[in-house]
């Protein structure tokens, strides 16, 4: 068998639909309604970067009644290179306040939209960067105004993913 042929069997062994990795259920429905309502209510275009949740937000947000009204749209950033063209993060580490701010304020500018929040983090168990399994950075930019939030997850990558996205 060749390389290529057995990435390809990895790949495929691992992958499953978001649904899958992910638990998506009523509550994180009924947020994304009430989202949904205040954007309207509010005037906002929301908008959302992404590393650690792969798009998992922006596809929660999509489903949500309107959103073609008031979602502005996703970048998601996963690798740090991405980050640092696209987004303009600083180089240096990814899973930082300085890159969440960043994040959030760029995807604003570039998609339109007066609300952003952007996601970067480690899952673990392994880390990348030099920080505990579980740290997840929130940015916010609101109608210009940036700010972060590190939050620390308990559980395995999955409950980290799970609860970042609710």
């Amino acid at each position: 068998m060749s390389q290529h042929a057995g990435n390809e069997e990895l790949i495929e062994a691992e992958a499953a639909e978001p649904e899958q990795r992910v638990d998506t259920d009523d509550d994180l429905a009924e947020l994304c309604s009430e989202i949904a309502e205040l954007a309207l209510e509010h005037d906002l275009r929301i908008a959302t970067a992404e590393s650690l949740t792969a798009g998992n937000i922006a596809a929660n947000l999509g489903r949500a009644s309107s959103s073609g009204t008031w979602f502005r749209g996703s970048i998601v950033a996963y690798a740090s290179e991405v980050k640092y063209s696209l987004l303009h993060v600083p180089r240096g580490p990814v899973v930082s306040e300085a890159a969440a701010t960043v994040m959030a304020s760029e995807v604003a500018s570039a998609l339109g939209a007066n609300l952003a929040v952007a996601v970067t983090g480690e899952a673990g168990p392994e880390t990348n960067e030099d920080v505990e399994p579980g740290t997840v950075w929130f940015g916010i930019a609101d109608h210009g105004t940036t700010s972060a939030e590190r939050v620390v997850f308990e559980g395995d990558p999955k409950d980290v993913l799970a609860a970042t996205i609710e």
